[in-house]
Protein backbone atom coordinates (compact mmCIF):
# COMPACT_ATOMS: atom_id res chain seq x y z
CA UNK A 1 0.00 0.00 0.00
CA UNK A 2 1.20 3.61 -0.95
CA UNK A 3 1.80 6.07 1.54
CA UNK A 4 -1.30 7.88 1.86
CA UNK A 5 -1.39 11.59 2.50
CA UNK A 6 -3.63 13.93 4.11
CA UNK A 7 -4.59 16.76 1.54
CA UNK A 8 -3.47 20.41 2.44
CA UNK A 9 -6.11 22.51 4.68
CA UNK A 10 -6.93 25.79 3.83
CA UNK A 11 -6.14 28.10 5.99
CA UNK A 12 -8.55 29.28 8.31
CA UNK A 13 -7.31 33.10 8.64
CA UNK A 14 -8.51 34.19 4.99
CA UNK A 15 -12.04 32.76 6.20
CA UNK A 16 -11.99 34.50 9.32
CA UNK A 17 -10.58 38.21 7.51
CA UNK A 18 -13.58 37.57 5.22
CA UNK A 19 -15.78 37.01 7.83
CA UNK A 20 -14.54 40.03 9.73
CA UNK A 21 -15.12 42.60 6.58
CA UNK A 22 -18.60 42.52 8.57
CA UNK A 23 -19.02 45.05 10.93
CA UNK A 24 -21.57 43.56 13.27
CA UNK A 25 -19.30 40.23 12.84
CA UNK A 26 -16.44 41.94 13.82
CA UNK A 27 -18.34 43.70 16.95
CA UNK A 28 -19.37 40.38 18.11
CA UNK A 29 -16.50 38.66 17.43
CA UNK A 30 -14.66 41.46 20.13
CA UNK A 31 -17.71 41.19 22.41
CA UNK A 32 -16.66 37.19 22.54
CA UNK A 33 -12.81 37.99 23.42
CA UNK A 34 -13.53 40.78 25.96
CA UNK A 35 -16.11 38.66 27.57
CA UNK A 36 -12.98 36.28 28.42
CA UNK A 37 -11.66 39.11 30.20
CA UNK A 38 -13.88 38.79 32.68
CA UNK A 39 -13.47 35.25 33.54
CA UNK A 40 -9.87 35.83 33.74
CA UNK A 41 -8.71 33.95 30.91
CA UNK A 42 -8.31 37.38 28.33
CA UNK A 43 -4.59 37.45 27.81
CA UNK A 44 -2.79 40.18 26.01
CA UNK A 45 -1.64 38.11 22.91
CA UNK A 46 -5.25 36.76 22.54
CA UNK A 47 -6.60 40.56 22.48
CA UNK A 48 -3.53 41.75 20.33
CA UNK A 49 -4.03 39.09 18.15
CA UNK A 50 -7.52 39.74 18.10
CA UNK A 51 -7.27 43.38 17.40
CA UNK A 52 -5.04 43.42 15.22
CA UNK A 53 -7.49 40.63 12.47
CA UNK A 54 -10.42 43.74 13.11
CA UNK A 55 -7.42 46.19 11.70
CA UNK A 56 -6.94 43.81 8.44
CA UNK A 57 -10.52 43.19 7.94
CA UNK A 58 -11.86 46.83 8.31
CA UNK A 59 -9.21 49.48 8.27
CA UNK A 60 -6.43 48.11 6.06
CA UNK A 61 -8.10 48.06 3.10
CA UNK A 62 -9.57 51.62 3.49
CA UNK A 63 -6.35 53.36 4.56
CA UNK A 64 -2.68 54.01 2.95
CA UNK A 65 0.17 51.58 3.82
CA UNK A 66 1.64 54.66 6.16
CA UNK A 67 -1.75 55.55 8.14
CA UNK A 68 -2.11 51.34 8.25
CA UNK A 69 1.22 51.56 9.86
CA UNK A 70 0.88 53.92 12.31
CA UNK A 71 -3.09 53.04 13.47
CA UNK A 72 -1.35 49.55 14.30
CA UNK A 73 1.53 51.17 16.20
CA UNK A 74 -1.28 52.78 17.97
CA UNK A 75 -2.55 49.29 19.18
CA UNK A 76 0.47 48.36 20.66
CA UNK A 77 0.95 51.64 22.53
CA UNK A 78 -2.70 51.46 23.83
CA UNK A 79 -2.32 48.14 24.80
CA UNK A 80 0.80 48.58 26.67
CA UNK A 81 -0.27 51.40 29.09
CA UNK A 82 -2.81 51.25 31.97
CA UNK A 83 -5.31 53.72 33.50
CA UNK A 84 -8.45 55.42 32.30
CA UNK A 85 -6.13 57.10 29.35
CA UNK A 86 -6.32 53.43 27.71
CA UNK A 87 -10.21 52.96 27.49
CA UNK A 88 -10.12 56.54 25.40
CA UNK A 89 -7.70 55.54 23.24
CA UNK A 90 -9.13 52.16 22.74
CA UNK A 91 -12.43 54.36 21.62
CA UNK A 92 -10.09 56.25 19.55
CA UNK A 93 -9.05 53.08 17.75
CA UNK A 94 -11.84 51.07 17.21
CA UNK A 95 -14.10 54.56 15.90
CA UNK A 96 -11.49 54.82 12.90
CA UNK A 97 -12.56 51.10 12.52
CA UNK A 98 -16.10 52.16 12.55
CA UNK A 99 -16.74 50.59 16.06
CA UNK A 100 -16.90 51.75 19.49
CA UNK A 101 -17.33 50.20 23.17
CA UNK A 102 -20.27 49.83 24.82
CA UNK A 103 -21.29 48.44 28.13
CA UNK A 104 -23.98 45.84 28.54
CA UNK A 105 -25.87 43.79 31.14
CA UNK A 106 -24.23 41.18 32.54
CA UNK A 107 -26.80 38.38 31.35
CA UNK A 108 -25.61 36.22 34.38
CA UNK A 109 -25.65 38.47 36.79
CA UNK A 110 -28.98 37.67 38.56
CA UNK A 111 -28.93 40.84 41.01
CA UNK A 112 -27.75 42.58 37.74
CA UNK A 113 -25.83 45.02 40.40
CA UNK A 114 -22.30 44.93 40.93
CA UNK A 115 -20.87 45.26 44.48
CA UNK A 116 -19.12 48.03 46.61
CA UNK A 117 -15.58 46.03 45.97
CA UNK A 118 -15.92 45.66 42.04
CA UNK A 119 -16.92 48.86 41.67
CA UNK A 120 -14.01 50.13 43.78
CA UNK A 121 -11.78 47.92 41.49
CA UNK A 122 -13.20 49.41 38.67
CA UNK A 123 -12.36 52.90 39.78
CA UNK A 124 -8.61 52.29 40.32
CA UNK A 125 -6.15 54.46 37.46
Amino acid sequence: MKDAKMPASDSYHPFKISNLKDPNYSAAYLSLIFGEEEEGDLELKIMLSAMRDIFEALGEPNMSADDAKLHLEKLDALLSGDGIATIYALASWLKVLGLKLTVAVDAGDEEGSANVAELAQVGKI
